[in-house]
């Protein structure tokens, strides 16, 4: 088989930034960009891939005739989603994200299992329950929530989140389609063959994000610091005090290299992947460091109603990855949002519309 790689959602954020890393490093492979352009923000990233030397061909990961329409690949890498867990909540139709997550993962799968290939799919930490989550043992300690000390339980601890954490509850329609294509997945590999790679990443965040409120938090915080609008701290009475890690994308692509090229040793395990505790901040802490980079201050209004998706507090816990892959990551929290500001602020022209508020 041809050095093909296919990556759907190739114009999004981790799609293309991937895409652009790989044919860098593999100017002989034909790295593919598989898109809808449904996110807005995403044609911008057109002429970044065309510039790369990145083939991108518009289509649609719902759509199983799109996929025939590449041909095969070596490698499918699954980027492609709606990344928002509000989806479905509110009235709204849930139709395009279970289409999207779950069947669209499904026809990955089809499509490698009649064309082979090998498959790297990209989760998320929503899949652990929100109720087990909201009832962690968390206290304030200054700007931020933290678990109290010398407290663990199964799956969780000092160090974040596990793999074992509970399962058992609810997690949102996004992570439940997350979940489910997990489970196909590792169904597809032990059926058929089907070589995969599962990790269940955290926020991810770096240049050419086009952040919002429920997807790219840490982009638009940067973004409205250097444009200007006004940001809310939401739910848990209003605090800030909520807490996530954050992982540099060229990091996610450093791990994705490790395991590609060692794929029988990742196939069908099931990864936390995220910046860990080194890497975690609250809005709060977050709010101070792009005040420092950005010099500027903006309006921060407090919104103490929780909504029914939202969690105070995800650490993810890089043990098993770091074990199995000889990996950390390498960017700090600081150079992460350094990246995002330099990149901002070279592109405000292009970028300001994208960030403007609603």
């Amino acid at each position: 088989m041809s050095d093909r790689i296919l990556i759907t959602g190739g114009a999004g954020f981790v799609g293309s930034s991937l895409a652009v890393a790989f044919r860098k490093d593999r100017p002989n492979s034909e790295i593919i960009a598989l898109d809808n352009l449904k996110r807005r923000g995403s044609e911008l990233n057109l002429p970044r891939l065309a510039e790369a030397g990145v083939a991108f061909q518009r289509g649609d990961i719902r759509s199983p005739e799109d996929l025939e329409r590449v041909g095969p690949v070596a490698l499918l890498i699954e980027c492609s989603a709606e990344a928002s867990v509000h989806a479905g909540y509110d009235g709204q139709d849930p139709a395009y994200l279970v289409n999207t997550n779950l069947v669209g993962a499904f026809n990955a799968l089809e499509f490698l299992r009649k064309n082979g290939g090998d498959l790297v799919f990209l989760s998320s930490s929503r899949v652990y329950p929100i109720a087990p989550l909201r009832e962690l043992p968390l206290e304030v300690l200054g700007d931020r929530f933290s678990l109290k000390s010398g407290r663990a339980g199964s799956g969780w601890s000092e160090n974040g989140i596990s793999e074992e954490f509970s399962s058992d509850g609810v997690r949102s329609l996004y992570g439940t389609t997350k979940l489910c294509a997990e489970m196909l997945i590792r169904e597809y590999s032990e059926m058929y063959g089907v070589r995969a790679i599962i990790n269940r990443c955290g926020v991810i965040s770096g240049p050419w994000q086009m952040g919002r409120v429920d997807q790219g938090f840490v982009t638009l915080w940067m973004a409205r610091h250097l444009f200007g609008g006004s940001l809310a701290y939401r739910g848990f009475n209003g605090g800030g005090h909520q807490v996530r890690d954050v992982l540099h994308v060229a990091d996610l692509y450093d791990l994705v290299c490790r395991q590609i090229a060692d794929i029988d040793q990742f196939t069908s395990r099931v990864f936390n992947v995220g910046g860990g505790m080194a890497l975690s901040t609250s809005l709060r802490e977050l709010t101070a460091q792009c005040q420092t980079i950005t010099g500027n201050e903006i309006e921060i209004t407090n919104d103490p109603e929780t909504r029914i998706a939202d969690i105070p507090y995800y650490v993810s816990d890089n043990s098993k990855i770091s074990e199995a892959a000889g990996w950390s990551p390498g960017h700090s929290l600081g150079e992460i949002l350094e990246d995002i500001h330099s990149w901002l602020a070279d592109n405000q022209e292009d970028l300001e519309t994208v960030f403007s508020v609603p």
